[in-house]
């Protein structure tokens, strides 16, 4: 039961994470909205997407926080894309655990009451 639960607050993450990237409702992938402002992460898919090309940035010109790696050039696949077809097979993963963890709860009650019918 605890995974079903997890496996459909994973599926709401990951939808989220779609409309964020392909900006949809009003969500915009170059906001600071996923690191609160706090921090300057950028997606990884943003440097070692398909197809991109690595450009490391020059000593004094390092981010603070360590990224060494600049933004891809001539990826064959936009970072936000891939991020939302990343998302898009985690919730078809997360969807067949669900329907896997549903049956294997209906398979547990029906023996539970099974024993106490006998």
């Amino acid at each position: 039961v605890v995974y079903a639960v997890w496996a459909a607050v994973w599926v709401t993450w990951n939808v989220f994470i779609i409309c964020f990237y392909l900006d949809v409702g009003g969500l915009a992938k170059d906001s600071e909205l996923l690191t609160f402002n706090l921090s300057r992460h950028r997606s990884w898919w943003r440097e070692h997407g398909p197809g991109c090309l690595h450009e490391e940035a020059e000593a004094g010109l390092q981010p603070p926080d360590g990224q060494a790696l600049l933004p891809g050039v001539g990826c064959a696949l936009e970072h936000g894309y891939a991020e939302a077809l990343h998302s898009a097979l985690q919730i078809l993963v997360a969807l067949v655990g669900f329907v896997y963890a549903c049956y294997v709860v209906r398979v547990f009650t029906e023996e539970e009451d099974s024993c106490l019918r006998k």
